[in-house]
C-alpha cells in the first residue's frame, strides 16, 4: 500500500466496560487512551508492558448501530489499522478481495470497515480529509 499504514490494535466487544477494565488491569494492562463514538459506543485502548500492540475494548449499548446480542464466539470486534489516507486503504483492500461494510466520519477522524474473504472485520482510522497530493512545480520537474 503506498499510503502510510500501521497495524495498531485488536478490538474486542465487552458487555461491561468497567468489569473488563478491572480484569485487564489485574493482568498488567494500562489505559493509554479512551473515547466515545458519535453513535453512542465507547472504547478504551490498553497496552501491556510486553508489547506495543494495543487492545481496544469496545462497548456498544443497546440501540447503537454496532450493538449485537452476545453469543459464543462473537466477542472479537475487528483488527484496527491507521492509514494516512483511509480511502486509499479501502480501495487497496477491496482490490485484494475485501467487502466494504460501513464507514463514517467522527469529528476529524474517518473510520472505514471491510470484511476479509472469511468475514473477519478490518477497520482503518485516519484523517477525515485525505492528505494533499504534492504537486511538482516546473522547477521541481526533471528534464526529459
Amino acid at each position: 500500500m503506498p499510503t502510510e499504514v500501521r497495524f495498531v490494535y485488536s478490538g474486542i466487544r465487552v458487555r461491561n466496560l468497567a468489569r473488563s477494565l478491572r480484569f485487564y488491569r489485574k493482568l498488567g494492562f494500562r489505559v493509554v487512551q479512551r473515547g466515545s463514538f458519535s453513535h453512542g459506543g465507547r472504547w478504551v485502548h490498553l497496552t501491556h508492558p510486553s508489547s506495543d500492540h494495543r487492545l481496544e475494548l469496545n462497548f456498544y449499548p443497546r440501540g447503537t448501530p454496532f450493538y449485537e446480542p452476545f453469543r459464543p464466539g462473537g466477542e472479537f470486534d475487528h483488527f484496527g489499522f491507521f492509514a494516512a489516507d483511509p480511502l486509499e486503504w479501502l480501495r487497496t483492500t477491496v482490490r485484494a478481495g475485501a467487502k466494504p461494510t460501513v464507514g463514517f466520519i467522527d469529528g476529524d477522524t474517518q473510520l472505514l470497515f471491510v470484511q476479509d474473504p472469511d468475514g473477519v472485520w478490518l477497520g482503518v482510522y485516519g484523517p477525515a480529509e485525505p492528505p494533499k497530493k504534492k504537486r511538482r512545480t516546473a522547477r521541481q520537474r526533471r528534464p526529459g
